[in-house]
């Protein structure tokens, strides 16, 4: 896949992510379609990880983490 392909995607995935955690409250659900939107690199996905940009790296690892905080958040929720 080319890389301005992947940025579509990868937006469309956090855009629905978002959608899902702030409008509909599934944040199981919100947490998939982020990352699903993970495996669309929007920066060069040739270019291996110890050659890229520190702020790419940053933006990869916090969307990571906002990831793995809205799981955890809906295991949370649905723990009863």
């Amino acid at each position: 896949m080319n890389a301005p392909f992947n940025k579509f995607l990868y937006i469309g995935f956090l855009l629905l992510g978002l959608y899902q955690a702030i409008i509909s409250k599934d944040y199981m659900q919100a947490a998939a379609s982020l990352g699903i939107g993970l495996a669309f690199d929007p920066f060069d996905p040739a270019q291996k990880w110890n050659e890229r940009p520190t702020w790419q790296k940053a933006v990869l690892i916090i969307h990571l983490a906002l990831v793995a905080a809205i799981f955890g958040f809906g295991i949370g929720l649905n723990d009863k």
